[in-house]
């Protein structure tokens, strides 16, 4: 039953999102709501996602807290921007991962407000690929693997309030500052983000200018 929950939300779970097996071949789509339900996803519904990390040209990193609207993990501090390709014929393209771009590019618009004219899917950088599971609640939770994609550039920023509680831009140390805070319990944060940053993110960020070293596109880090 969804009748408490916001109605703007309720509606985007109608979008079918892409259906994968664990190696990330697709198989199927269904929609965002089945495929967050956490009886769904013990039965092994697994769906593709992205996980965008935007840096200003002073090189820090965009941040927000979701929402309290949000269905999964409302008021949780994330990355600038997540969500998944959905079932059409633009997103669904493999190739180099450009239909993954691609939503990428329609979401940082849908999200953030930033103009689909100022980023185009090849300027995102797409460095690899996580699998992970994790419980919002009782009811809901994610079964991702999520693309990680870098972009480094200065946007137009007007957030969705139904989206965006809060968002800033942070350095390194600030950054360490607010995983402190949720360490002790005073923050949430989302589980992909706490993954990314605490196995990967600090190595790419020391790394900008240089982050083809990083790229893997062959394998799919299981955390």
């Amino acid at each position: 039953n969804t009748n408490h929950l916001d109605e703007q939300q309720v509606q985007l779970m109608a979008e079918m999102c892409i259906l994968i097996d664990e190696n990330d071949n697709k198989i199927r789509t269904d929609t965002k709501k089945n495929c967050h339900l956490n009886e769904n996803i013990d039965k092994g519904l697994l769906h593709r996602a992205f996980s965008v990390f935007l840096f200003n040209t002073e090189n820090r990193l965009l941040l927000q807290q979701r929402s309290d609207a949000k269905i999964t993990f409302p008021g949780c501090f994330t990355n600038s921007c997540c969500s998944h390709p959905l079932s059409n014929p633009g997103e669904l393209e493999e190739n180099n991962a450009i239909g993954v771009r691609g939503a990428a590019q329609r979401h940082l618009k849908a999200e953030l407000g930033t103009l689909l004219e100022e980023v185009h899917p090849h300027e995102m950088k797409y460095l690899m690929r996580i699998y992970y599971k994790a419980q919002s609640d009782g009811i809901w939770g994610e079964h991702e693997i999520d693309y990680i994609l870098f972009l480094r550039k200065n946007v137009t920023l007007n957030p969705d309030p139904n989206e965006i509680k809060i968002y800033c831009y942070v350095s390194k140390e600030e950054l360490k500052e607010i995983m402190k805070k949720a360490a002790n319990g005073e923050i949430k944060l989302t589980p992909w983000f706490k993954i990314i940053v605490d196995t990967f993110l600090f190595k790419w960020w020391d790394n900008l200018n240089h982050l083809n070293q990083f790229v893997d596109h062959e394998k799919i880090h299981r955390m």
